[in-house]
């Protein structure tokens, strides 16, 4: 795993961790996730934890199947497959349009 020892050091969180403001603009852009049948098999993994899974993918430069389950992002096939997902449902586009609109605002 790569780790930026300087960044660690100075306290500062990883590139790939969402903070908080950021989720709270992201978030509402994500599609909702709703059980057709009672749940059954295994629990969703939150999308917040898998969007950073997908950014310590793409920060790191590992394949899909190296993700480290105990970072707790949920396994690289599940991080590809919501990328994909959100990639269909307009998410990073809509996601680029706000970040622009604000940039146009200031």
């Amino acid at each position: 795993m790569i780790v930026d020892h300087e960044r660690v050091r100075k306290g500062e969180q990883p590139p790939w961790i969402v903070s908080d403001d950021l989720w709270a603009r992201i978030e509402p852009l994500l599609p909702r996730w709703e059980y057709a049948l009672p749940k059954l098999g295994r629990k969703r993994i939150p999308d917040r934890l898998v969007l950073q899974g997908i950014l310590f993918v793409l920060h790191t430069g590992i394949q899909w199947e190296f993700l480290p389950q105990e970072l707790g992002f949920g396994s690289g096939m599940t991080c590809w497959r919501r990328l994909a997902e959100w990639n269909e449902a307009g998410v990073w586009q809509r996601l680029h349009e706000a970040l622009l609109a604000e940039l146009n605002a200031a």
